[in-house]
């Protein structure tokens, strides 16, 4: 019992420190789809991110009650304890599974958005730095077409084009053009597998990070069983 006490006790502090991470994981990927919005057509793939925040405040008074019950059992708190750990399973595996099947989902969506976006794109060799949401893309990620700056050779409508847009130039050069004669200065890294990186990072995240807070949450659970079985089957009306 001594033991179950202090290891609730510790797992309620640990349970506040991973609200913090749960609440990173789901604002990132929250703010990853608003930012690519125009390339996803599904409004429901941010879900996971959604099911992380809601996690993570669940967690605040899980934390609370498990501390609170190390200190001084209360029937009623070691009940409500047990269903908020059921139902942050609940919300954990939920997010696990979406985000799990959302990384693996996407990378192929991606690819044809991304693709479109180039074929869309008319440029110029001029001295334009261009707008257009592929343009956008290429300087946030510092990347050059779909796989890389070959991609917009084959978009073209011209037989030998010259250039490419501008956004594909590297920051350190200021004097970058676009040109072809000097590929040195393009960005050799292709969008897809950086949004591709990206992308699946902050899924792989909430997917790892709620599967060990599950077992955290079981060994939570079992420890709030241990203190709970010295009260008669009656005195356990809570649950």
């Amino acid at each position: 019992r001594s033991f179950a006490r202090s290891m609730l006790g510790f797992l309620g502090f640990i349970f506040w420190g991973t609200a913090v991470a749960q609440m990173f994981g789901g604002v990132s990927v929250i703010l990853m789809f608003k930012n690519y919005r125009y390339l996803f057509q599904e409004s429901y793939l941010s879900l996971p991110g959604w099911l992380a925040l809601a996690t993570a405040l669940t967690l605040l008074p899980t934390g609370v009650l498990a501390v609170s019950i190390s200190v001084k059992c209360s029937r009623n708190q070691q009940g409500t304890l047990m269903y908020l750990l059921l139902l942050l399973l609940c919300l954990e595996m939920s997010s696990a599974a979406l985000a799990h099947s959302y990384c693996v989902r996407t990378t192929s969506q991606l690819e044809s958005a991304i693709s479109y976006l180039v074929h869309q794109h008319n440029w110029t060799c001029s001295h334009d730095p261009g707008n257009s949401t592929v343009d956008v893309i290429q300087r946030k990620l510092h990347c050059c077409g779909v796989h890389n700056y070959t991609d917009w050779l084959k978009a073209s409508s011209l037989s030998h084009p010259t250039c490419v847009p501008e956004s594909c130039c590297k920051e350190k050069h200021s004097l970058c053009w676009g040109d072809l004669g000097h590929v040195e200065q393009l960005a050799e890294e292709g969008c897809l597998k950086k949004l591709e990186d990206q992308l699946c990072f902050s899924m792989l995240y909430i997917f790892w990070s709620c599967t060990v807070l599950s077992i955290l949450e079981l060994l939570a659970a079992v420890s709030n069983g241990i203190l709970m079985r010295r009260h008669p089957f009656h005195g356990l009306r809570i649950l």
